[in-house]
């Protein structure tokens, strides 16, 4: 995969949205691959200022989701981009939002997660470090 004309590597802020009580995460499908299922997930912008702001952005933007980033998962660098990943408590989910003509979105439990986005290598792994991964 190309930096596309970038000499750094894409900063990426991923949100993991969570409905605790439940035990779920909401996972949306792919615009590119509408038969592949993903993590709302975007590029960081300067106006987003933090990281966390972005995950946050890209949550609402993608899947109509809105809460409070509860905790800091993991940072996974590849070769074209760094993925910063965030849980997201899920307080309220919108009804139409700006990819909503776009993006279906499902909760489902954790191991379903894992294995649904399980063909975007860096999201699985940065699922499986989430506190929603069973205790070793």
């Amino acid at each position: 995969m190309s930096n596309k004309g970038r000499s750094t590597p894409r900063v990426v802020c991923c949100a993991i949205p969570i409905a605790r009580a439940a035990g779920k995460v909401l996972i949306i499908s792919s615009r590119k691959r509408p038969d592949n299922w993903v993590l709302p997930k975007g590029g960081w912008e300067q106006s987003d200022g933090a990281l966390e702001q972005a995950a946050l952005r890209e949550a609402f933007e993608e899947a109509g989701v809105r809460g409070k980033i509860t905790r800091f998962v993991t940072t996974i660098p590849s070769a074209s981009s760094t993925y910063h990943f965030y849980e997201l408590d899920v307080a309220s989910l919108e009804q139409e939002w700006l990819e909503s003509k776009e993006r279906k979105r499902e909760w489902v439990d954790y191991a379903e997660a894992v294995q649904r986005i399980s063909w975007k290598a860096e999201l699985a792994q940065g699922l499986q470090l989430s506190s929603l991964a069973p205790k070793r």
